[in-house]
């Protein structure tokens, strides 16, 4: 019977229905979202660097866990005294820079040695860097601009030419030569760090100690892939969780504040009915639990809703945007449906005490 009365109740009044599942599905949507971005960003790092090939890297002391953030600081000389090192390879410098406009890290290659870590780094079609200012991309990249060799691309402010495209899932979207990097952000004879591959995976740590053993090595960061993937979480960059923290408060803000003026609303559109069921003997319990029924019941439909949106933008994203990989887990789903839950009910219990207890007297000669 309750139960009857509450989707009754509901359905008389349909805008503000809508407007308040609309409210409660854009708190589960914009939960939902930024998390995928923020962590479909952390996860596509962490997987294009998987693939690359290398055993281990020397970054410079106190380096950024977050690649594109510690600039070049190495001189590359550094990499001819791990190249003297038992069971070491190949040495290939490496400069990551990162760019605003558009969001993405740009890799400064030298293409021979970085050609040398990973067999897969195969040629679609194009080749090489043939001049100082080409560059070579991945499919996904082409893919989504619709570009071909020959074609021209901004990297840095600068143009530059495609000479080639490659598999994705090889370290980055965009490779400039080595020395055309250096020039733009004037860093001659810098670079970012060195991926090292060694003879045998299983010599990493005998190659480590003997790196930081090397005269002027000894604060130099040397992680292993293993390490250096365990070290990307959200725990380990600065600013993630934050981040996050702030727009699941934005969003419970908004869908409380939205939930506690639909139902006070409605409790003050209601009060002669509230004033019929009391006379009629219902307990304050009873109007309480009315209240907060219709408004779980709102918050289930704009929790599904929400859900649904947020699959359904991620996937249209995914098609027209293939470089970024959306982050999806049912986990974070049932949080956001958590969060939004007690949100919404938080913003129902002062309009439900406050229709419980209304005088039954004064509640029937209200106009």
């Amino acid at each position: 019977m309750i139960n009857k009365m509450v989707v009754a109740n509901l359905a008389h009044r349909p805008t503000r229905s809508v407007i308040t599942m609309s409210a409660v599905a854009l708190e589960v949507a914009m939960i939902l979202l930024v998390v995928a971005l923020f962590y479909g960003l952390l996860n596509g790092s962490k997987e294009s660097q998987r693939d690359v090939g290398w055993d281990l890297t020397v970054n410079p002391p106190g380096a950024s866990n977050l690649i594109g953030m510690s600039g070049a600081p190495i001189s590359i000389k550094v990499g001819g005294v791990v190249e003297r090192i038992p069971h070491v390879a190949v040495v290939a410098p490496i400069i990551w820079s990162f760019s605003q406009k558009p969001l993405e890290i740009i890799h400064g290659i030298d293409l021979e040695s970085y050609q040398r870590l990973i067999p897969r780094f195969q040629f679609l079609s194009g080749g090489p860097f043939q001049e100082p200012y080409d560059v070579i991309v991945d499919d996904y990249f082409a893919e989504m601009n619709h570009i071909k060799i020959g074609d021209t691309v901004p990297v840095l402010n600068h143009d530059f030419r495609i000479s080639g495209v490659v598999p994705h899932g090889t370290g980055g979207r965009k490779y400039i030569p080595l020395s055309t990097m250096q020039d733009l952000i004037s860093a001659e004879g810098k670079v970012s760090a060195f991926y090292v591959k060694l003879d045998d995976p299983r010599n990493a740590d005998a190659v480590r100690d003997a790196i930081k053993q090397t005269p002027g090595m000894q604060q130099y960061s040397v992680r292993s892939m293993q390490e250096f993937l365990s070290m990307m979480t959200p725990d380990n960059l600065p600013g993630f969780n934050i981040a996050i923290e702030i727009v699941i408060a934005v969003a419970v803000i908004v869908g409380f504040l939205v939930i506690f003026q639909s139902m006070y609303t409605a409790v003050m559109e209601r009060t002669r009915e509230i004033g019929i069921l009391k006379s009629l003997g219902a307990s304050k319990l009873y109007i309480v639990n009315v209240v907060l029924r219709e408004t779980l019941l709102l918050a289930v439909v704009g929790i599904l809703a929400g859900a649904l949106i947020s699959l359904g933008t991620r996937h249209l994203i995914m098609s027209e945007r293939p470089v970024l990989r959306l982050y999806w887990s049912y986990a974070w789903v049932l949080r956001a449906a958590g969060i939004a839950i007690l949100g919404a009910l938080a913003g129902a219990l002062y309009p439900a005490f406050k229709a419980a207890n209304r005088d039954p007297i004064e509640a029937l000669a209200y106009e």
